[in-house]
């Protein structure tokens, strides 16, 4: 058994310490619910449940924006909670929004009552109904058919939880360390005192094993419990402890008293650092009543969306795109501790000397929309998480792919956390770490980490840099735990290629000209996979020729998609990809084709539900877009560098009808805010069209408004007002822009366009005009 550390002191000793740390700390019994509030709040606009069916894989709990710690119910999805499902097993402390394997769920807490029999979740898990459920950013609330209300609410580094029970002399809450949404490996639990209790969760696995982690716990209860126990396996042990296991079930029950007040707060505090982590996390955020926190984690979400102001557009708009906005500030979670100490990616313990360590990295998809979204609205935050991906690269010796928590997974494929880093340097979020950024680019763009090491960085960097291409080699052993470039040659090479180009942006700037000059040559790799006789890209093998079917409609050599959605994955030089498949022309009919323009045109709602969505995970063997999943985010922008901008703006507002306020109402796994920044980001008019860049397409808004306050320390003016006046779904065509009064016939924006403006406003009408068509408009290509 791999040992967990653990507190030093043990029996009365360790109980008195923890009274003298943890004792008063939290004071002050629960009051009154507040009545719900109606004052015109844009949290009320926010629906918590949307995404949490069909495969969205969102979570309705409770957070607050980047927080360590999501209290959330656990209904028996593999990732945590399905709205079909109606029996919850616990309150469990993290979850991460939208992933796609089972993550998370570590200590599931349950309030039950009776004598406690079994240790099994998904035996003793209650029953409840949709009807006596609601949620709100930073706060959930649940009445159980066992007739048990359970509220949850967050801080940071916190969850907060408030039972009311039944009159009873037998009110237990159980807190299993032994089950998890991921494999627990093993698990200690200790009871302090009569209060507190301890526990060590050592997990592993996302989609598959990897390497493990250790997440640490103290939970502290508001009044003293009258008798508790553990329960190891089916084996329940009234009056024990401690308990350990391996894994197998494994955890703690507490019993109080409701015949008088029937009301128990408890306060878990998280820290993926050690034992006295946690205790500090809840030394320095316990000590407030359930209601206080309630109303402190809605004041922080209220503050966080007043950043963007919409005005105009329909309820249902409002409200989901205030959903999205929320789901958008969810990850990356803050992984250091409030003393600053993080573990890193070597496991050992460290500082975060003058910045917040974040944890959590879905680059592959999270670079594509969220990194600009945090840049524009929370940059003192992305420059942290920056800044932390770097840490990783310090401490492990290679920078992350899919990194969850103090492991990399080494999920999903290609180079994403090249355009995740230029994006931070290209908007100004690396000042005075700028060369350092560049060293740990370079390395991982020139070189593959070592057998030993648990990162698989760029897989196939030999062959590409030998011959231009990522070979596609079927059934190659996985040299590692996660997810192979080899398994996915041709769209593996795209990726690289696009890295390519941004690294070779960021090189030019720091004056690595002869750097900057290789990596430009090596971003038109893509046209090393471009089969002329298909007039598609394709796989090739190790030895260069072309493999797999033909049909770009299939999606053998590509990750999650086919030739036709990777078409348009070639950021960094659009106007060469247009060339290879017969000019403007060629490419708006292939365009048209993609988007089933014609039915588009018709009815964009039934043509985005029944042309372009097949089903949450339909990735493969398609030739129409995919507006479920990353690799073609950025295609309906291409019509921006093919003369016809007015398309780009059918396509987007087609794709805006997929999200709704309902719990189906996500297109596709959410994946950490990918998907809400692109709702969030196209409703507002402005899209990142070259990842890694400070280009950002232009689009008709959705509303005829959008306020957004900017940080003036990056952002000298404070502030951007996009303005569409009378849009709507049939004035939906730009005839003119004007950024701070001045003509804008260009389709894309800059970052320093954004720093020094005040307005972007649009003249909109019925049909398409000649705005941004000429070839000077377009987004240029890169070098």
């Amino acid at each position: 058994m791999h040992r967990i550390p653990r507190p030093r002191l043990r029996g009365p000793a360790a109980a008195l310490a923890a009274a003298a740390l943890l004792g008063g700390v939290l004071t002050g019994g629960a009051t009154a619910q507040a009545a719900p509030r109606t004052d015109g709040r844009l949290t009320d606009l926010v629906n918590p449940f949307i995404g949490t069916q069909n495969e969205g894989n969102t979570y309705p709990g409770a957070s607050v924006p980047f927080g360590m710690v999501q209290l959330s119910p656990d209904t028996g999805h593999n990732t945590g909670y399905d709205y079909g499902e109606n029996h919850i097993r616990g309150f469990s402390s993290v979850h991460l929004s939208g992933v796609g394997c089972g993550l998370g769920g570590d200590l599931p807490t349950l309030p039950t009552t009776g004598d406690v029999t079994e240790t099994d979740y998904t035996k003793y898990a209650a029953e409840f109904s949709h009807d006596d459920e609601k949620a709100s950013p930073g706060y959930y609330k649940v009445r159980l058919r066992t007739g048990i209300e359970a509220e949850l609410t967050a801080t940071q580094r916190t969850g907060v939880q408030r039972y009311t029970f039944p009159a009873t002399d037998k009110a237990n809450v159980l807190l299993n360390a032994g089950q998890s949404l991921h494999r627990t490996l093993s698990s200690e639990v200790e009871i302090l005192d009569n209060r507190t209790v301890w526990t060590a969760i050592r997990g592993s696995g996302f989609c598959q094993d990897t390497k493990a982690y250790t997440v640490y716990t103290v939970t502290h209860f508001d009044r003293p419990f009258t008798t508790s126990g553990t329960w190891n396996g089916d084996t329940v042990t009234e009056g024990s402890k401690k308990s350990s296991a391996t894994d197998a079930r494994n955890g703690a029950w507490l019993r109080f008293d409701t015949t008088g007040d029937r009301t128990v707060e408890a306060t878990t505090a998280l820290s993926y650092v050690d034992a006295k982590g946690a205790a500090l996390n809840l030394r320095a955020e316990g000590g407030r009543t359930f209601d206080r926190v309630e109303r402190a984690a809605q004041r922080t979400w209220e503050n966080r969306l007043e950043g963007v102001k919409a005005q105009g557009g329909s309820d249902e708009l409002r409200r989901t795109f205030y959903s999205s906005l929320y789901r958008s500030f969810l990850a990356p979670n803050v992984g250091s501790d409030a003393d600053g100490r993080y573990t890193g990616w070597d496991q050992k313990k460290h500082r975060a000397d003058g910045f917040t360590y974040y944890q959590n990295w879905s680059l592959w998809d999270t670079y594509r929309t969220q990194a600009q979204l945090l840049a524009l609205l929370a940059p003192r935050e992305s420059r942290d998480m920056a800044i932390s991906v770097l840490r990783i690269d310090a401490e492990s010796g290679w920078l992350p792919k899919w990194g969850y928590g103090t492991v990399e997974t080494n999920i999903m494929t290609g180079d994403p956390v090249t355009p995740f880093l230029t994006n931070a340097y290209q908007q100004g979020l690396l000042k005075g770490y700028e060369e350092e950024a560049y060293r740990a680019l370079k390395k991982n763009a020139d070189g593959v980490p070592d057998a030993g090491s648990a990162p698989v960085g760029r897989e196939a960097n030999a062959e590409y840099l030998k011959d231009g291409f990522a070979p596609y080699i079927k059934g190659r052993p996985h040299a590692k735990p996660g997810d192979s470039d080899y398994d996915h040659g041709a769209s593996a090479t795209l990726e690289y290629a696009l890295a390519d180009g941004m690294l070779a942006e960021m090189a030019r700037d720091l004056g690595h000209d002869a750097d900057a000059a290789r990596y430009e040559s090596r971003a038109q790799n893509y046209r090393k996979i471009f089969d002329p006789s298909t007039g598609f890209f394709r796989a090739r093998d190790a030895s260069g020729a072309f493999t797999g079917p033909a049909d770009p409609a299939q999606s053998e050599g590509f990750h999650e998609g086919t030739s036709w959605q990777y078409q348009w994955m070639v950021p960094q030089d659009i106007p060469g990809m247009v060339d290879l498949i017969g000019g403007k022309g060629a490419a708006n009919e292939r365009l048209d084709s993609f988007f089933a323009y014609d039915k588009l045109l018709a009815d964009p709602a039934k043509t985005a539900r029944e042309v372009w969505v097949n089903g949450p995970y339909a990735y493969y063997n398609a030739d129409k877009y995919n507006p479920q999943n990353e690799p073609d985010l950025i295609a309906p922008y291409t019509y921006l560098s093919t003369g016809q901008p007015w398309k780009t703006t059918d396509v987007v507002h087609a794709a805006l009808t997929l999200f709704t306020n309902g719990p189906t109402g996500m297109t596709g796994n959410d994946d950490l805010g990918t998907m809400s920044a692109w709702m969030v980001l196209s409703s507002i008019g402005v899209f990142p069209v070259q990842p890694g860049t400070d280009t950002w397409g232009l689009s008709t808004p959705a509303f005829e408004r959008v306020d957004i306050t900017l940080d003036r320390r990056y952002y000298p003016r404070g502030s951007l007002t996009v303005s569409a006046p009378g849009a709507s779904e049939t004035d939906r065509y730009i005839q003119s822009a004007r950024l701070d009064g001045a003509r804008q016939s260009r389709t894309y924006l800059t970052t320093d366009d954004i720093r020094s403006a005040r307005s972007l406003s649009f003249t909109v009408g019925s049909e398409p005009s000649a705005w941004g068509t000429s070839p000077e408009d377009a987004p240029p290509a890169l070098g």
